[in-house]
């Protein structure tokens, strides 16, 4: 209308001699313009609530059906459970005592069900209680500093931020974790602490399990008074003894096509032969090993240093991530278990869940080979958990022998010590078993029923993706030792990386492999002091870190101090990266190389005495200087002592009680100016 308004003033404005002409002449511009508008206008109106209304429908249909799938209640009900057992697992262990505590609900007369919180909608929580006695079990793994699982943080996130009423939730929480970090088992402690905050009713006591120690007695324990507790709760009474139940069917393939079989695979089919990004845990890239180095030179280990090529593969890493390797076993054993068992290891087979709704269809990628879960998918060279035993007993045709298997995984005392010395200090594994109890032959498809997955292994990257973008690094030594009973065992991974050379036909070249972000990182300004502390292979992060600190310096960049406190037994036989290191001293990127050669005098001297050394220097750069402290290595002993050896220097130069001087060191573990990367 404003438009029209001012196309009808233009007349007036005109010569009077053109009048009759531009009255003539702006009418039709008129009527030209309101045309236009009108149109325009109805085009918009319509186009506008057409776009409003048709996708309303769709868009409630496609929010419902994922909710619906996701629902752990709905197939609860469809499936007569009353008991879920969530499981965070970073390794396996939480996912198979849940299942196991699951598989335990039948001897109540209850029904149970494992549940991986990544599949499901955990709001449905606070729906529980429409199911008669309902109870949800939580199995939490703690991984790295206190984090949850990858598979449970969503889980974790939710509880974080959700106000949900869950007063009608029955609950129970088993924690597994390790008494050498940190944060133990601080996920479990979580996640018992808020479901009780959100209303749900606790029925059995937190259970916290150590690695350390002994995780599977722990959990035998907390599960030999959990039962009892839940039977008390919902007036049931057990029905029997523990029975073998087989969760899964064998089914044997004789005329299989051969594009259709897995062959190692840990997810999609020939996902090895037909690469594509992202790639991830279940998607993991097939790196080519392009260099493979000894590294120390002298002594009885083998330390090395591997480099994994990743062109073309998108993956992008930070100092201070972690690389995951998915090993294979070592063909002889697994021809040993072959033959002990008389078993034709080439045959094809599947192995399928009884339970036709269950999510987890089969134990491992199937169909495949016996040698093929043995080699890729299984864990044979780890002591078997006592639920394994017991299963296998049946199998035992001499009674001593049987009842020696079903008394160790009794929740007797007796037993329980049986099972210590015998299986777990011993470290003795399936083959072993197998090997010291001649009258004991399981049919093979049930012991790969029941042997736990091989699960990746991770090594902190020793290279910057500043200088190696197509590149990670790894160093690694590998582990050999003789047990009680004379055997020598060896660590998968290692043993298996070590055989990985750089080969032009790549057969013998390739590790499956994906990154996991860290929260062990570079301060954000170059300009803030490092203070970096990594004995023996422990130094892996930090000279990713010195690579990205040289390569800062050189873009001129203002560089804070670098200073690297580094162990290892002796200067001629372990020193690792020795020439680099140097060289980085020299060039004055390593502003200090603090090296302790621990056996190389009468009296051992580790890093925590050469921090003791330095102390004034260390209280400047911590207290004036806001620096960084980052701890790398062994977590029982080294990485305790190294945060001991902080709070003296705290304590005697900020003049400070030992209470506040713990207190000032977790401050800045809190600040994230305090990071460790350690392992048991």
């Amino acid at each position: 209308l404003t438009i029209m308004g001012d196309a009808s003033m233009e007349p007036n404005i005109s010569p009077p001699d053109n009048t009759s002409q531009q009255d003539s002449l702006f009418s039709m511009t008129d009527v030209f313009l309101i045309s236009l508008i009108t149109g325009l206008f109805t085009y918009w109106f319509f186009f506008r609530k057409k776009k409003e209304k048709v996708p309303d429908l769709p868009k409630m249909q496609s929010v419902a059906a994922p909710v619906r799938d996701s629902s752990f209640i709905e197939k609860m009900k469809k499936t007569g459970r009353n008991i879920v057992v969530f499981y965070g697992s970073q390794t396996g262990t939480a996912e198979e005592f849940a299942n196991r505590l699951s598989k335990d609900a039948h001897r109540y007369g209850l029904r149970g069900m494992a549940a991986d919180p990544e599949e499901y909608d955990l709001s449905d929580l606070s729906r529980l209680s429409e199911i008669d006695k309902s109870l949800a079990v939580f199995c939490m793994a703690t991984y790295g500093e206190g984090d949850p699982t990858d598979n449970a943080q969503d889980f974790y996130d939710w509880l974080q931020e959700a106000d949900a009423d869950l007063s009608g939730l029955r609950y129970a929480v088993f924690g597994l974790g390790n008494k050498t970090y940190e944060h133990f088992n601080a996920m479990g402690k979580y996640v018992d602490k808020r479901l009780e905050e959100l209303g749900a009713q606790r029925i059995f006591e937190l259970g916290l399990g150590d690695d350390d120690g002994n995780l599977e007695e722990d959990f035998i324990t907390w599960r030999e008074q959990f039962w009892p507790a839940v039977c008390e709760h919902f007036g049931v009474e057990a029905t029997g003894e523990e029975s073998s139940i087989r969760q899964y069917e064998l089914v044997v393939h004789t005329d299989v096509n051969v594009n259709k079989v897995y062959s190692g695979e840990m997810g999609r089919l020939k996902s090895y032969e037909n690469q594509k990004p992202p790639f991830d845990a279940k998607n993991p890239f097939l790196a080519q090993v392009t260099e493979n180095r000894k590294l120390n030179e002298g002594g009885e280990r083998h330390l090395m240093h591997l480099e994994l090529d990743i062109s073309n593969s998108k993956i992008r890493y930070e100092s201070g991530d972690h690389v995951a390797v998915y090993p294979a076993n070592d063909s002889s054993l697994v021809n040993q278990i072959g033959e002990i068992l008389g078993a034709d290891l080439d045959t094809i087979m599947s192995l399928n869940n009884l339970d036709e709704e269950s999510n987890k269809k089969h134990p491992f990628p199937c169909p495949t080979s016996y040698r093929t879960a043995l080699t890729y998918y299984l864990d044979i060279t780890n002591p078997p958990r006592t639920n394994v035993l017991y299963e296998l007993a049946q199998y035992a045709t001499d009674a001593g022998e049987q009842e020696r298997l079903r008394k160790m995984a009794s929740s007797a005392a007796e037993g329980k010590a049986l099972y210590l010395s015998w299986v777990v200090e011993a470290r003795r594994n399936i083959l072993a078993i197998l090997q010291d109890m001649p009258s004991l032959r399981p049919p093979i498809d049930h012991l790969c029923e029941l042997l736990p997955r091989l699960q990746a292994r991770y090594y902190s990257i020793a290279s910057s993706s500043k200088v190696h973008p197509n590149a990670i690094h790894i160093c690694a030594v590998t582990v050999e030792y003789e047990t009680k009973t004379g055997r020598l065992n060896k660590g998968v991974a290692t043993n298996w990386l070590k055989n990985k050379v750089p080969d032009e036909n790549r057969s013998n070249s390739l590790v499956p492999m994906y990154v996991r972000k860290s929260q062990f990182r570079l301060p954000f300004k170059p300009s803030t002091p490092v203070i970096m502390i990594g004995p023996g292979t422990g130094i892996a992060p930090f000279i990713g870190f010195i690579q990205e600190r040289a390569w800062l310096k050189q873009q001129g960049k203002e560089v804070g101090d670098t200073v690297l406190y580094y162990g290892c037994r002796r200067e001629r036989e372990d020193y690792l990266y020795r020439e680099e290191l140097a060289r980085f001293h020299q060039e004055g990127v390593l502003t200090q190389l603090n090296v302790a050669f621990s056996r190389d005098q009468a009296e051992k001297v580790y890093v925590q005495h050469l921090l003791k050394k330095n102390k004034e220097n260390i209280w400047k750069l911590v207290n004036e200087e806001n620096a960084h402290i980052y701890v790398c290595g062994d977590a029982r002993n080294m990485a305790r002592d190294v945060q001991n050896t902080f709070y003296e220097i705290v304590a005697e130069f900020g003049n400070m009680s030992q209470p506040q001087a713990v207190d000032y060191v977790k401050k800045l573990m809190t600040k994230g100016r305090y990071s460790l990367d350690v392992w048991s």
